[in-house]
């Protein structure tokens, strides 16, 4: 790439990306937002990951031969 070409391309590249107007940064930290968030969340399972795992463990004891295909998948 020659230096015409690196300008052209320079060129195109500050026309299909405006400068953003502003600040660009967040006006606080967000960090402890997110933080916050994880913490108060408890972990519960809910009932179709329950029903996917019967399923799975049902579909394993009727054909077992299927456990290579689902094995292969995880």
């Amino acid at each position: 790439m020659n230096a015409h070409d690196h300008d052209r391309m320079k060129q195109l590249l500050q026309q299909a990306l405006p400068r953003i107007e502003g600040e660009a940064e967040p006006h606080r930290d967000l960090w402890p937002a997110v933080l916050r968030r994880l913490d108060a969340e408890t972990v519960a399972v809910p009932w179709f990951d329950w029903a996917m795992l019967a399923s799975l463990v049902g579909l394993a004891a009727f054909f077992p031969a299927s456990i290579p295909v689902l094995l292969y998948y995880l």
